[in-house]
């Protein structure tokens, strides 16, 4: 009898050990092995966000901030403009949570205000001319033709009529373009060429597609290919929200939206 005890208490404790491991399996599993891969978008509504941003990447910067807004409850107030006046707001008023320049040399000005950056996409600077190429353009030299006129983005406030100056000088050609108009953004450009006030201009590959403007294929500009870095400033004055775009422009939602514009990614 006492045999037959012992062997039915020894069958139910294992009996118990078993039922509690299955029980254990059952749980769902944590969110840090790995068995998750959806990330819960965290409510930051009450939260406010200021961000300059360079105005040639209007249309795809909005649509990111819009889409951070929406999934976050996150106010994303944007201001775009030309480098120059961005820089120019932020030594002033001392405020801001990023800057989205269009290259990192913009971020010069104001490297005291600047905490931390990284590079989003590149920025690629290319020759346009009008649908019927009517000054016969075919690289930067072609510039220098009897007749030819020239639109360029503003070589004091703009990053790419820096650069676009930057490249005329190399070649030793910038005193010997005829050049019609300067711009305050790079938008503004592929739009005069379009309305045929030039025969060529140099802008951002993104802002070229236009209708009525053509792309001319040259290797002139490949040393000048920038790339837009997103610049968290000093003056920040809410980490939490700041803490969580900064991640959002590491998803493949914020990625896709570049792409979508005629973007190249970095990484």
């Amino acid at each position: 009898m006492k045999r037959t005890f012992t062997l039915l208490l020894t069958i139910l404790l294992t009996l118990g050990i078993l039922m509690t491991g299955c029980g254990q399996n059952d749980r769902p599993a944590d969110s840090g092995s790995g068995g998750n891969t959806e990330v819960p978008s965290k409510s930051l509504e009450g939260h406010t966000l200021r961000i300059f941003c360079g105005a040639g990447m209007t249309k795809p910067f909005q649509e990111i901030a819009d889409a951070f807004q929406a999934e976050t409850g996150c106010k994303v107030e944007v201001t775009f403009a030309n480098a120059g006046q961005i820089q120019s707001q932020i030594k002033t008023a001392e405020e801001g949570d990023f800057f989205i320049a269009g290259s990192a040399q913009e971020l010069k000005p104001v490297e005291k205000y600047v905490k931390e950056h990284k590079d989003l996409v590149k920025h690629i600077p290319v020759l346009i001319v009008p649908e019927a190429n009517p000054g016969g353009i075919t690289g930067l030299k072609s510039l220098t033709q009897d007749g030819v006129s020239f639109i360029m983005g503003d070589a004091e406030a703009t990053p790419i009529g820096k650069i676009t100056k930057k490249a005329l000088t190399a070649l030793g050609i910038f005193d010997k373009v005829s050049v019609a108009a300067t711009t305050a953004t790079a938008p503004q450009i592929a739009t005069l060429i379009a309305k045929g006030e030039a025969d060529a201009a140099i802008t951002w590959k993104e802002n070229a597609h236009v209708d009525g403007v053509k792309i001319v294929e040259t290797e002139d500009l490949i040393p000048y290919i920038m790339t837009v870095p997103a610049a968290r400033l000093t003056c920040s004055q809410d980490a939490e929200a700041a803490d969580a775009f900064d991640s959002y422009l590491d998803t493949a939602a914020a990625r896709d939206i570049w792409v979508k514009y005629g973007y190249e990614l970095i990484r």
